[in-house]
């Protein structure tokens, strides 16, 4: 895998807008460059964000969530599995973490921005970046209505990563 440099951030491209993202490298180096190496070969592109929880998190990043994919989202990686880099940072609004299974270090392409305070998940999960632009539309998506039955936290709408872009930092 490439390494990423703190000189770069991404742009998450969603049908609701752009978040830009502050990577972390010097507390979850391997992470950042993980998700850095995915985004640049197009992995998240077309994926949806398949779990909203308002006040909590929105997550995305499962290949099972693209058009004509008959897995079940959620359930979806890159075909391995990363091991956690458990840090000090914690989980409020606008961070980015590493989603995983039980296993701590079952972590691959899922991810999920807190849209609240969710410090419980400190040093259990890999926190590894920091939205910089775009909370007007962190807002928009974790605000979007869930299913009433069955897997409530499912959008009812269609919320689509068109594409991650990593960028130089300003």
């Amino acid at each position: 895998m490439s390494t990423t440099t703190s000189a770069e951030n991404a742009v998450l491209k969603t049908s609701y807008g752009d978040i830009t993202i502050k990577f972390w490298p010097d507390v979850a180096p391997k992470t950042v460059a993980n998700f850095t190496k995915l985004a640049r070969e197009g992995f998240y592109n077309g994926t949806a964000f398949h779990r909203i929880i308002k006040g909590f998190m929105i997550q995305g990043g499962c290949p099972n969530t693209k058009p004509g994919q008959s897995g079940t989202p959620g359930t979806g990686g890159p075909g391995y599995q990363i091991k956690a880099e458990f840090n000090t940072k914690s989980h409020v609004r606008g961070v980015i973490s590493m989603a995983r299974s039980q296993h701590p270090d079952s972590a691959g392409s899922q991810f999920f921005i807190c849209h609240g305070d969710a410090r419980f998940l400190d040093r259990q999960y890999t926190a590894f970046g920091e939205l910089i632009a775009g909370d007007d539309v962190l807002e928009r998506i974790a605000t979007v209505p869930t299913q009433p039955t069955g897997e409530r936290s499912s959008p009812i709408d269609r919320i689509e990563l068109k594409s991650v872009e990593i960028i130089p930092a300003a």
